[in-house]
C-alpha cells in the first residue's frame, strides 16, 4: 500500500470508525496522531468515548508495531485541536494524512432543539473545518501530497424524512462536507493532495450500539415509524463492521488511488440507489 513511515491524524479515534482506521492504517506501517474528547456532550442521549477507549486504540496501534500520539481534544474547540496536533506532529515531524472522523448525532424525541442543532453541526461540519485547518498547513509544508478524507454518510447522499433538529442537522453537516470537500480538491490538487468524502451506511460503533438506538431499531423492526425506519440497504446486510469502512479508507489513502479526487464514495451495502 506504499504507506510505510507515513503519519496520520485521525478525530474521533477513542472507538468505532476512528479506531478502526488507526489499527488498520497501522498495519500499513502508519503512525498515527489520534484525538478524542472523551468525554460525554450533554445534548446528545448516548456516552461518547472515554479516556479508557483512547488508551485501547494506543494499544492496538502499538500491537502493530507502530506509535500513537493520543490526546484528549474537542473538535469544536481549535485552540485545543491545534495545540493537540502540534503536540503530535512535534513527536512525528511530518503528516501525510488526514481523517476527520469525528461525528455525533441524537436520535429519538428532541430535548432542546436549538442545542442539539448546534452541536450536530458544530461536530460535524465545523469540527472537519477545525481538523483541516489545524493540520493542512503542516501537510502542505511536507511537498510530498497527501490525502485527506473527510467522513460523511449516506445522509450526506440522500436525505430521509425527519424534521428532528439532530436528524436534519447531521444531513445538513453530512451534505455540507462535499461542498467542503469540492473546494479543497481542486485547490489543492496541484499540490497532489486528494481530498475526498466517504459515506458509510449504518456502522456498528458507539453511536449506534446503545439503548436509545437499539429501541428504535426494535420499534422499526416491528413495523413502527421514526428516524431510522426508512434507513434500508439494498444489499441483505442491516449494517456494516468498522473495519469494513477501515479497509477501503487504507485503500484510498494509498499509492493505489493515486489519481482518485474530489469523489463522493458511498460504502453503503446499496443504501443510496433503494
Amino acid at each position: 500500500m506504499s504507506l510505510q513511515g507515513h503519519v496520520a491524524f485521525i478525530t474521533g479515534a477513542g472507538r468505532g470508525q476512528g479506531r478502526a482506521h488507526a489499527v488498520r492504517l497501522a498495519r500499513e506501517g502508519v503512525d498515527i496522531i489520534g484525538i478524542d474528547i472523551c468525554e460525554d456532550i450533554p445534548s446528545m442521549n448516548y456516552p461518547n468515548a472515554t479516556a479508557e477507549d483512547l488508551d485501547e486504540t494506543v494499544r492496538l496501534v502499538e500491537e502493530q508495531g507502530r506509535r500513537m500520539v493520543a490526546r484528549q481534544a474537542d473538535v469544536r474547540d481549535f485552540h485545543g485541536l491545534q495545540k493537540a496536533f502540534d503536540e503530535g506532529l512535534a513527536e512525528f515531524g511530518r503528516v501525510d494524512i488526514i481523517l476527520a472522523n469525528a461525528g455525533i448525532v441524537r436520535l429519538g424525541p428532541e430535548s432542546d432543539f436549538l442545542t442539539e442543532w448546534q452541536d450536530v453541526i458544530d461536530v460535524n461540519l465545523t469540527g472537519v473545518f477545525h481538523t483541516i485547518r489545524a493540520a493542512l498547513p503542516a501537510l502542505r509544508a511536507g511537498g510530498r501530497g497527501g490525502s485527506i478524507v473527510l467522513t460523511s454518510s449516506s445522509a450526506g447522499l440522500k436525505g430521509t424524512a425527519s424534521v428532528q433538529a439532530s436528524g436534519t442537522a447531521y444531513t445538513a453537516a453530512k451534505r455540507g462536507l462535499v461542498g467542503l470537500m469540492q473546494c479543497l480538491a481542486n485547490e489543492l490538487a496541484p499540490e497532489w493532495i486528494r481530498v475526498n468524502t466517504i459515506h458509510p451506511t449504518g456502522v456498528i460503533s458507539g453511536m449506534t450500539q446503545n439503548p436509545v438506538m437499539q429501541a428504535m431499531m426494535a420499534e422499526a423492526a416491528a413495523g413502527g415509524q421514526n428516524d431510522i425506519s426508512t434507513m434500508q440497504n439494498a444489499l441483505p446486510i442491516s449494517i456494516l463492521e468498522a473495519s469494513d469502512i477501515a479497509n477501503a479508507v487504507a485503500f484510498l489513502v494509498s499509492e493505489q488511488a493515486k489519481f482518485i479526487t474530489g469523489v463522493q464514495w458511498p460504502l453503503d451495502a446499496g443504501f443510496s440507489v433503494r
